[in-house]
């Protein structure tokens, strides 16, 4: 069975937890089985590669770790930071901001 989360694949959210607290940036995947997305240009590890052609470098690299989605809140470009909600409109669902009601 699918996980259903509140936030989806280039959303812009920011980190509200963790080594990178206050970092924001766009979901650039989803890792539905372990809880957990991935944020371009947040919570950077190094990670030794192996050289995989001629041309290819290895060595040591950096890359996006996955964060656990507890620890990300969606943007509101009025407010900030903040939580989903959602309304009907009709058969409609649409992901409103908590605090200004504004559609995301």
């Amino acid at each position: 069975m699918d996980k259903k989360f509140k936030i989806r694949k280039d959303d812009t959210v920011e980190i509200i937890a963790g080594k990178d607290k206050g970092k924001r940036g766009p979901i650039v995947k989803i890792l539905r089985s372990k809880d957990r997305v991935i944020i371009s240009g947040a919570n950077l590890v190094k990670k030794a590669m192996k050289k995989r052609s001629q041309q290819d470098k290895g060595g040591i690299v950096e890359v996006e770790a996955p964060i656990h989605v507890s620890n990300v809140a969606i943007v509101c470009k009025k407010c900030g930071p903040t939580r989903i909600g959602f309304k009907l409109d009709g058969e409609k669902k649409t992901r409103v901001c908590r605090k200004c009601g504004d559609t995301l």
